[in-house]
């Protein structure tokens, strides 16, 4: 009998997604804001990354509180960004390009802008009286319980319309959807079957651990005093477990909907961000439940860049069975790579394109943030120039978000640095002229370039987009791993560390395909510079 031939991976397995944060990527009308047709403008730019898809950050109407991450409509684009035709017109551009399209979806909680909370808040006994998380207030007037709110203070708001309270994971004017409600929770399918039906190629879903909350509403209970650590006392809601609030077993029922209803399109992706609990990851998405897959913030909130930081957490994902993890260092939410590892606002091209190299070597699919292939830091911000409302909360202790998602740097020349030829929303960082992509474009040595040889290493080179990972060494400088699939085997080795290295872990036979700073061999001895690396590939592989 014929051995039926193994069915191919799907297209996202070792994909690099490129992550578009619209409102600062390119403006096209001089609004300060960047649009769909300023993203469009940037294909060729982007093609040339050699990514197979794209992640919009949200580009749906929204009052920008929490700029899109409070969406007032579902089914439509914000006008500041263009139209339904625009939206069409990039997808049909992306794929005649080759690029996938996966648009991030808020379905969790809406603006109170939104018509069904406004609906919702007019009586008790309405269609959608139960489409969000209403409560009444204790005896003496205060919340239902402990829960707080991802943006300070109780994560209740009381509204006199129903003389109730309304759960709110992050700011008052972000209702949480019940999604124990059938209708509530179908209207929430029904978001993405509109765009699916548009064509796009699948969705990144915020905060998908926190769709369902504890019905009877009981506190969450507190991080013990002697396990809390910096990240707890960084943030009043951090000592607590968020486990009925959010992070409940039963929160997979929802994602396995999801997943069902995103399968019966063919081929297509839809990942979460799972933040809080990251040990439910396992639960929430697999092979065969829950997401595709998702990614935690272990190494978005890593300043170390400690070699321990990378071996744990790829040790925990290999002891979750039939889960293809998902790999980023950086995105709209955390401080820019180089600014997090460097504990700088200056450039820093070493440590970017070791970081990058790290990334793109790492099993998973790979989450790129947009200017983190030319090795943006963060931009400056003043008090005044605040929009974040965790900056808000918290400057000059933390200047919250805006630093990571100032204006991307096109042509050094020009005003604003090519992003618009009006006033940005954020202000562009003046010490990303340099690295402005046209500069980098005419410099063969720059990130730019380094990044996009990365990205064709890892397609020229199958076992480091597919192979399985197999951890050799975490020092407190070294870390080297192995990338294997028969007959390829490829060995990693990072010094992450800013002083010389040396490890013996390298076979003779094995031929380097990139090398990172300063590395010398001897024999199976290897002399690593301060921030270098090495990537061998060589001899069959044995199981």
């Amino acid at each position: 009998m014929t051995k039926a031939a193994p069915r191919p991976a799907p297209w996202w397995q070792g994909a690099v997604v490129y992550q578009i944060y619209p409102r600062s990527f390119c403006d096209s009308d001089g609004d300060g804001v960047g649009d769909l047709k300023g993203i469009a403008s940037k294909f060729d730019y982007i093609s040339s990354l050699g990514v197979e898809a794209i992640w919009l950050s949200p580009i749906h109407p929204s009052p920008n509180r929490d700029f899109g991450y409070d969406v007032a409509d579902f089914d439509a684009v914000a006008p500041e960004m263009g139209t339904l035709e625009t939206f069409d017109a990039l997808i049909a551009e992306a794929h005649r390009r080759g690029l996938k399209v996966i648009m991030d979806e808020v379905l969790s909680h809406t603006s109170d802008l939104h018509p069904w909370f406004q609906e919702s808040l007019k009586s008790r006994e309405g269609d959608k009286a139960d489409w969000y998380v209403w409560a009444d207030p204790r005896e003496d007037g205060t919340p239902p319980n402990n829960w707080l709110s991802v943006f300070g203070g109780p994560a209740w708001s009381y509204h006199p319309a129903r003389r109730q309270y309304y759960f709110h994971k992050f700011l008052k004017q972000q209702p949480k959807l019940n999604l124990y409600n059938p209708d509530a929770r179908k209207a929430a399918l029904d978001v993405l079957r509109f765009w699916l039906d548009r064509g796009v190629d699948g969705f990144r879903l915020d905060v998908a651990n926190s769709y369902l909350h504890d019905a009877a509403l009981r506190d969450n209970p507190a991080v013990p005093m002697a396990e809390r650590t910096a990240h707890h006392w960084g943030h009043a809601p951090n000592l607590q477990r968020r486990t009925r609030d959010s992070n409940l077993p039963e929160n997979r029922e929802v994602l396995d909907e999801i997943r069902a209803l995103v399968d019966r399109y063919g081929d297509r992706f839809v990942f979460g961000e799972f933040s809080e609990e990251p040990g439910l990851l396992g639960h929430f998405a697999g092979r065969d439940h829950g997401l595709h897959t998702g990614y935690t913030f272990t190494f978005l909130e890593d300043r170390s860049f400690r070699p321990r930081v990378f071996a744990d957490h790829y040790a925990f994902l290999g002891a979750i069975d039939g889960l293809w993890p998902c790999v980023t260092m950086s995105n709209h939410d955390v401080p820019r790579t180089v600014t997090r590892y460097g504990r700088s606002l200056e450039a820093n091209p070493a440590l970017a394109r070791l970081a990058l190299a790290l990334l793109m070597t790492l099993k998973g699919t790979v989450l790129l943030y947009q200017g983190e292939e030319r090795g943006l830091p963060d931009g400056p911000i003043e008090r005044h120039q605040i929009r974040d409302p965790v900056g808000e909360l918290y400057f000059p202790f933390s200047k919250g978000r805006d630093p990571c998602r100032t204006p991307m740097p096109w042509v050094s020349g020009k005003p604003n640095l090519g992003f618009s030829y009006g006033e940005p929303w954020l202000p562009v960082a003046p010490a990303h002229g340099p690295l402005a992509a046209a500069s980098q474009e005419r410099d063969q040595a720059s990130t730019l370039h380094f990044t996009r040889g990365l990205v064709t290493l890892r397609r020229a080179h199958p076992v480091l987009r597919m192979g399985e990972i197999r951890m050799l060494e975490a020092s407190d400088q070294v870390l080297a791993f192995e990338r294997v699939s028969a007959p390829s085997r490829a060995l990693c080795v990072f010094n992450l560390s800013r002083s010389p290295a040396i490890t013996t872990c390298v076979p003779n036979s094995l031929a380097p395909i990139l090398e990172i700073g300063a590395v010398t061999r001897a024999g199976e001895q290897l002399n690593l510079g301060p921030l270098s690396a090495i990537i061998l590939e060589g001899g069959a592989w044995e199981a």
